[in-house]
């Protein structure tokens, strides 16, 4: 420590300087005598004082020389000085010199004189005296101020000692309490790594629990989907048989028919050399071929495949035999007219030869039996059937335009606001149809439903109903079917996947609220006149305009769009129509029949392709009709259907090439490449975007 280093070099200077080398006694403690009792005691003359003065004294005044005097003076004002101290004589005792001459009795004489102190005489005894006090004096005050040195030495360093000491139990408390502190702190590591142990165990557990409950849902979903497959599976084979059921009927139907042409044929023709006695048998034997069928299909629930094939065996063996009939007959009749002709002629002959040389001129009539064909061309009008209908939506459609006529003209603010409300409510929804989720779908469906059955919808951040207004449910029935109709001209047309959740909500609206089925169908029917068909035909007197917007085109400021966006619209509407009679609204009554199912559109398809094509407009619309529907058609008609696609390529597409300009083989092109690649796969893909059963379960 640095104060240890001071302590040894204070005591090595001390050790160097004049008192320091002095020789003590150490052995003044051993007699007895003590170290400072010249410096506490009275000054008093020493023993020695008498023999001084009557010795050393009186030779020195008698003998007074100069060099004497002068050092007697000398010594005079030395001993004047406070820096000249006389030595003792007991401690100058060894440098005295021997005195042999003094007797022995001399010598006890004076050492008994000399026993008790004695007071100096003279001046110069009391000089001498004074400065031996004088000498002590100074002694003790040197010893006084280096024993107080020594004691502030020893004070300074009890305090070092004293601070040094609080400094290490300073250090001694700050280590304890760092250990103090590390033991804590281990011990909380301790804690806190069996808590992380602890935690790290639970969340090995969590995890396990997790993977297992993760296991159990796979499984518990993997036994769902399975279920719901075979629900699936069940489904579609309930669906397939009521479609083959529904086939069989409908054969067995077509079988009666043909039956009764069969009879109708034999009743006329007795007079004919025709026996029809085997085409009768064979016939009756084909009717209860398909009877059996049906009654065991009664007993089985459904049809199978082969039940549907024997059926459809049965009646094309039924119809070739009724052709092969219709042909007897046309020979007989045939081979009687030419009998009929040579008898004629015959009795002519005879008639003439009985009459002379008489020469008749005659006509030749060139003329065509009943059993030639003739080439005639198709027709250009659509069916006195399908125009009677097609005019009646059109009068259904008027009668509700003018039945909500006073709600559209009302001036009142009120009845503006609820035609507003109303309109928001049967639009905005159709507008949000999409294909996200099939619960969304059925919140949209609801929210419609509950609108057209009287219930109050939220609207805008308020409650519209139709009940607001008596010609409420008129006007929105015909928005409502207005909506869906512009949604395929202008949704589908650009997305053709809309085409499917748009088609389900309009088919499950449309039964349940028939009316408003039929107002889009006149809507449709009056943007797209194709989908009746009907091509409507220029009377004189028409302007242009109105027989081009006649026509489904859109005219603005003279201005007829552009062919490009004319057939992407009617393809659209087309595409609607295709999705909406091939689908049913899930959450319907299956018991009752789609209320405009494949049967219209099997009518649609036979009445086009009896009607001549129109230029790039009919191969567009085949084609769109057949990618969405094609699929269903294929399941429900099976072989009649591939007999009309047979019929659209050999027959049709070459009536249509011979229409259509090179600048618009496109629509061509792709109708011809679809119907080869069916054909050669002998199937008919689904179509994209189409609804599945897992559609419904999001």
């Amino acid at each position: 420590m640095p104060s240890e280093g001071r302590c040894w070099e204070t005591l090595e200077a001390l050790r160097s300087s004049d008192k320091g080398r002095l020789c003590y006694h150490r052995d003044w403690l051993l007699r007895g005598e003590d170290v400072l009792e010249e410096c506490m005691s009275v000054p008093k003359l020493s023993s020695y004082s008498g023999w001084v003065v009557d010795h050393v004294l009186p030779h020195t005044q008698e003998n007074p020389s100069p060099s004497e005097t002068s050092s007697s003076s000398r010594s005079a004002s030395a001993l004047d000085q406070p820096s000249f101290v006389p030595k003792s004589p007991i401690r100058s005792l060894a440098f005295l010199p021997a005195s042999p001459a003094i007797p022995d009795g001399t010598k006890g004489k004076h050492e008994s004189q000399h026993t008790e102190p004695t007071a100096l005489p003279s001046s110069r005894g009391i000089t001498v005296e004074g400065c031996i006090q004088m000498y002590e004096l100074v002694h003790r005050m040197k010893g006084a101020e280096g024993l107080r040195q020594w004691q502030e030495e020893q004070e300074r360093k009890v305090r070092a000692l004293s601070e040094m000491a609080s400094e290490q139990l300073k250090r001694f408390d700050e280590r304890k309490e760092l250990k103090q502190h590390k033991e804590f702190q281990d011990l909380r590591d301790v804690l806190e790594k069996g808590s992380r142990e602890a935690l790290g165990h639970q969340e090995k557990l969590k995890a396990e629990h997790r993977h297992r409950a993760k296991i159990l849902n796979l499984k518990l979903r993997e036994a769902e989907q399975q279920r719901l497959k075979q629900e699936e599976l069940e489904r579609l084979r309930k669906e397939e048989g009521q479609v083959r059921l529904r086939g069989l009927y409908a054969l067995q139907e077509e079988m009666l028919q043909l039956s009764q042409q069969l009879d109708a044929l034999d009743q006329p023709k007795d007079t004919l050399k025709v026996d029809l006695s085997a085409f009768r048998t064979r016939g009756n034997q084909l009717c209860g071929l398909i009877s059996g069928i049906t009654r065991a299909t009664s007993e089985n629930s459904f049809p199978t495949a082969e039940d549907h094939a024997a059926a459809d065996r049965a009646l094309q063996e039924m119809r070739d035999l009724l052709v092969n009939l219709q042909q007897e007959i046309s020979r007989a009749s045939e081979d009687k007219r030419r009998q009929d002709e040579e008898e004629a002629r015959v009795k002519r002959q005879e008639s003439q030869m009985q009459q002379g040389p008489e020469v008749h001129r005659e006509s030749l009539v060139p003329s065509q039996g009943p059993g030639e064909k003739q080439n005639e061309d198709l027709q250009v009008k659509v069916q006195d059937s399908t125009m009677q209908w097609y005019q009646q939506l059109q009068e259904t459609s008027s009668q509700c335009m003018l039945a909500f006529e006073g709600l559209t003209s009302c001036k009142d603010g009120q009845a503006k606001k609820i035609k507003m409300d109303l309109q928001k409510a049967a639009t905005i929804p159709v507008s949000q149809i999409s294909t996200i989720a099939g619960s969304k779908l059925k919140e949209i469906f609801d929210k419609i439903h509950s609108l057209l059955a009287g219930k109050p919808v939220h609207c805008g951040g308020h409650s519209v109903s139709v009940t607001l207004n008596p010609q409420g449910l008129d006007f929105v029935q015909y928005k409502l079917a207005e909506k869906f109709v512009k949604q395929g001209e202008e949704e589908v047309a650009s997305h053709h996947e809309a085409a499917f959740p748009i088609a389900v909500v309009a088919s499950g609206i449309w039964e349940l609220h028939p009316r408003v089925g039929d107002l889009i169908l006149a809507h449709l029917h009056k943007k797209c006149p194709y989908s009746v068909p009907f091509y409507p035909a220029f009377k004189e007197g028409m302007a242009l305009e109105d027989y081009q917007r006649m026509l489904g085109y859109q005219v603005k400021d003279s201005q007829v769009e552009q062919q490009d966006n004319f057939l992407k619209r009617m393809s659209g509407m087309i595409r609607l129509y295709a999705a909406i009679i091939q689908l049913r609204w899930p959450y319907g009554n299956r018991q009752e029949f789609h209320p405009h199912g494949l049967n219209h559109g099997w009518r649609w398809l036979a009445q086009i392709l009896n009607m001549e094509p129109l230029s790039d407009v009919t191969a567009t619309l085949l084609f769109d009709f057949l990618e969405v529907c094609g699929n269903a058609l294929m399941k429900q008609y099976q072989a009649q259907f591939w007999k009309m696609i047979l019929l659209i390529r050999d027959d049709y597409l070459p009536r249509i090439e011979a229409i259509t300009s090179s600048g618009q083989m496109g629509s061509f092109i792709r109708l011809k490449q679809f119907l080869e690649k069916c054909l050669q796969r002998r199937e008919i893909p689904v179509p994209k975007g189409f609804l599945t059963s897992s559609f419904w379960r999001s």
